[in-house]
């Protein structure tokens, strides 16, 4: 690494049990970061966790707060999630089957442009094209078209009951807002797990470039409660982190760089603040 972080050091990982797991598939994921977290968690557990980037819901269903604050920009995420808590059971037909994989998703495009896209059928086949769906991809086109094509997986199981997930969300809120509009209490525990910095595409067609990262991680340096923000461990934001006085911890992810033939593991940040070392 091209820059020394004061202060910096690599911590490896410890064991940790079993945890209800994300009912979603969701790029960058970390569930795998759950046992450096719960380092933090232990000393703060009483404290409302808030996310504002929560994607899968990884890091949530790990900690099991007693209360949460989960934010995504992604509504058809938060519309999922809101039907969980008040109890969703899917009745559609589901299977690994191409030719319902695209019936299904022009089902779901029509729903989208009636505006019905907050409706249990909409929740319903956003779970089934989400478990179905290459990769667990969640792509628009300019359109606002859902446009991920079949995965082709050997087999998957899915779900139809969800009522363990209704249960743990019930003292949970959901939001779909900017991340800097969300209403922080004084004492909040925050993990922010913003789009990685990756200086050679944006994140989305809205994009989440450099501004954002560093709107993130200001607003987060402003915040009086404890705060873990997690990122890709490049230069300029190594450099960011640095001069907003975080204290940085470097991780060995268990993905690789690329898959173009480097191996390493790629290496990965959480920066804290108002926490003890």
């Amino acid at each position: 690494m091209a820059l020394a972080v004061s202060r910096a050091q690599t911590i490896s990982r410890p064991n940790e049990p079993n945890r209800l797991s994300p009912p979603l598939k969701w790029a960058g994921g970390k569930r795998w970061q759950i046992p450096y977290l719960k380092l933090y968690w232990e000393r703060a557990h009483d404290r409302r966790l808030v996310e504002p980037f929560c994607g899968g819901l990884a890091v949530t269903l790990g900690l099991q707060p007693q209360h949460a604050l989960l934010n995504d920009v992604n509504p058809h995420l938060i519309n999922f999630y809101h039907w969980l808590k008040g109890g969703l059971s899917i009745s559609l037909e589901m299977s690994n089957s191409q030719p319902l994989f695209y019936a299904h998703r022009d089902r779901f495009n029509e729903l989208l442009r009636q505006r019905k896209h907050k409706t249990k059928e909409a929740a319903s086949l956003f779970y089934y094209l989400n478990r179905t769906g290459y990769n667990g991809l969640c792509r628009f086109n300019s359109s606002g078209q859902f446009n991920v094509p079949f995965g082709r997986y050997n087999a998957i199981q899915y779900r139809t009951n969800f009522a363990e997930y209704k249960n743990l969300f019930q003292t949970w809120s959901f939001a779909n807002v900017s991340f800097d509009r969300l209403p922080l209490q004084p004492d909040d525990f925050v993990y922010a797990d913003p789009p990685y910095d990756v200086e050679f595409r944006e994140y989305s067609s809205g994009g989440f470039g450099w501004a954002d990262q560093m709107r993130t991680a200001e607003w987060l340096a402003e915040h009086p409660g404890p705060v873990v923000l997690s990122n890709q461990a490049t230069d300029r934001i190594l450099k960011l982190y640095s001069s907003l006085k975080y204290h940085v911890t470097f991780l060995k992810a268990p993905r690789r760089i690329s898959c173009t033939g480097d191996r390493t593991p790629a290496l990965e940040v959480l920066a804290t603040r108002n926490l003890a070392t």
